[in-house]
């Protein structure tokens, strides 16, 4: 279902997230001097997971391969995808409206690759053992991202990039000062950084610019890469590369619902020029080196503010915000997400300590200074670095962060059975619902297919195929309640896409599904009959 807007000048923040994951196969000889064993490990953890592959990637068992986007397979369980990015296994959540989903439906997809995980393990020589980290660094000069999507609408798109510089500054600052309560915490530095002891990001020794397209160099604090999450006019896509991959459901809801109600606020130009940092690339940097928060970064207006004092600002306007009903239609339990924002304000102004259930930054430093206390390690010790890169392995009986979640010490904010849920089914408020059920019932006919298409391959009488293209184009549309009647029904694919472009025909909407009939092609080659 659709939220509605009430104003047209404002989109639903529609989410989705890229998360690229650190995997490494233990134990296996090298086979070439000075290469990684991440190619190895990605594609055994890739060949466990049931899904439908794209169309036109070199498949699994391949010897030659593109870096890049390889291998894409999408889930008919979730709506979801995984696939291989310069050597990462990379898990996608299907597409939902609640920041509250979007933590339900990333640790289900962490389910779905530990899965993937204990089977590729078994199949693995004695002696060899294939280690995920849901981190952001390896340790050794490697960043790989956690890419937030968000949709909004073309006009704040533009007014970020192209109209009103004051915009980006307002997202920058944002972004810059959240790292207290996204970051997930790193021992040591990186990237030619000055050295530290801890910091609170992962990610933030590897901004260079403010913006840009780049992700794996030069990488922008505000990503400038405009692909849309689906082929609207009227909508564009934020494609947010600077968060950590988190754990804690804190941390994980509140960079999402915060970062909705940040956008939302920029949508309809209500931001402030005195909460514009000097610059943020230099800011976040401080920021991140600096766990006790009294680093202080300098405003273009010319005061200065440590990174809380400026989140503080931010929180009290953005409750005016909410307060006005501005939100309402476009972030979903705006009130909830506040609240949780400002708790976690008091508790790093009064009592930083209180806030290890919470934030993975605060439980990592925790873990590691009691073992530094017990054992005597100094922080350059190759077992706290040690320390820090198993607090994320996806193992749930070696990943320090599960260990603790199992000994029911940190907060939750789903349930279990609202993660579970998401293994299995998907959202029924997004387009991601059509794509599951469509790929559950006829995944077997797909010839190729993508966030916002099917295209299938549809036997016909003979060597002859039907190729019929379904579009998506409206992320928050095709939900269950417009289209189940239709999939629950219809007596074949062919009835199904018939009644779909019916149904739409009259939409005056440019997003609006359209299913494209080409001619039949005849198949010659008798090993490609259908």
């Amino acid at each position: 279902m659709r939220l509605p807007s009430r104003d047209p000048a404002t989109s639903p923040k529609v989410c989705g997230v890229d998360s690229e994951l650190g995997n490494v196969l233990v134990g296996a000889a090298l086979r070439t001097a000075g290469v990684g064993t991440g190619r190895e490990a990605s594609r055994a953890l890739l060949r466990k997971v049931q899904g439908v592959a794209r169309c036109g990637l070199q498949p699994v068992s391949g010897s030659g391969y593109n870096p890049q986007d390889w291998g894409r397979k999408y889930l008919p369980s979730n709506g979801g995808c995984i696939y291989i990015d310069l050597d990462h296994l990379e898990l996608c959540i299907p597409e939902v409206l609640s920041a509250y989903d979007h933590l339900a439906a990333w640790h289900a997809m962490l389910r779905i690759a530990r899965d993937a995980l204990d089977a590729a393990n078994e199949d693995l020589p004695a002696g060899q053992k294939i280690v995920v980290l849901v981190n952001s660094s390896d340790g050794q000069g490697h960043s790989y991202g956690s890419h937030l999507s968000i949709q909004l609408t073309r006009a704040a798109w533009d007014n970020i990039f192209l109209r009103k510089a004051h915009h980006m500054l307002f997202l920058a600052s944002y972004l810059a000062s959240s790292v207290i309560f996204t970051g997930a915490g790193k021992v040591g530095s990186e990237n030619g950084r000055p050295p530290v002891k801890f910091q609170l990001s992962q990610r933030a020794d590897f901004f260079e610019v403010l913006s840009g397209i780049e992700t794996t160099f030069r990488r922008p604090l505000v990503n400038s890469r405009d692909e849309s999450l689906g082929r609207s006019e009227s909508t564009a896509r934020l494609h947010v590369i600077f968060f950590d991959n988190t754990l804690c459901h804190r941390s994980s809801l509140l960079k999402v619902g915060v970062t909705q109600i940040v956008l939302a606020m920029i949508e309809q130009e209500y931001v402030s020029c005195d909460l514009l940092l000097d610059d943020p690339v230099a800011a976040v940097g401080a920021w991140s080196r600096d766990p006790s928060l009294e680093t202080k970064a300098r405003l273009a207006s010319g005061g200065s503010y440590t990174a809380l004092e400026l989140q503080w600002s931010l929180f009290e306007k953005a409750s005016r915000f909410v307060a006005s009903g501005r939100a309402t239609g476009v972030v979903p339990r705006a009130r909830d997400i506040l609240a949780l924002w400002e708790d976690t304000l008091e508790k790093l102004e009064t009592d930083v300590a209180a806030l290890a259930p919470h934030l993975d930054w605060v439980l990592k430093k925790t873990i590691i200074e009691r073992a530094i206390e017990r054992n005597g390690f100094e922080w350059s010790s190759p077992k706290v670095k040690l320390l820090d890169l198993f607090y994320s392995s996806l193992d749930s009986e070696e990943g320090l962060y599960w260990i603790h979640e199992r000994a029911g010490s940190l907060e939750r904010l789903v349930t279990d059975a609202r993660i579970e849920r998401f293994v299995h089914t998907p959202p029924a408020d997004t387009r991601a619902w059509t794509r599951a059920q469509l790929l559950r019932k006829w995944g077997r006919l797909v010839d190729d297919i993508d966030w916002d298409r099917i295209r299938f391959r549809i036997p016909g009488e003979g060597y002859w195929c039907q190729y019929r293209s379904f579009d998506m184009p409206d992320a928050q549309g095709l939900t269950r309640k417009e289209v189940g009647s239709i999939l629950k029904d219809a007596q074949g694919l062919n009835e199904v896409l018939d009644r779909l472009e019916e149904l739409f025909a009259n939409s005056q909407e440019v997003v609006s599904p359209r299913v494209h009939v080409p001619d039949p092609v005849p198949e010659r080659d008798t090993e490609k009959r259908c």
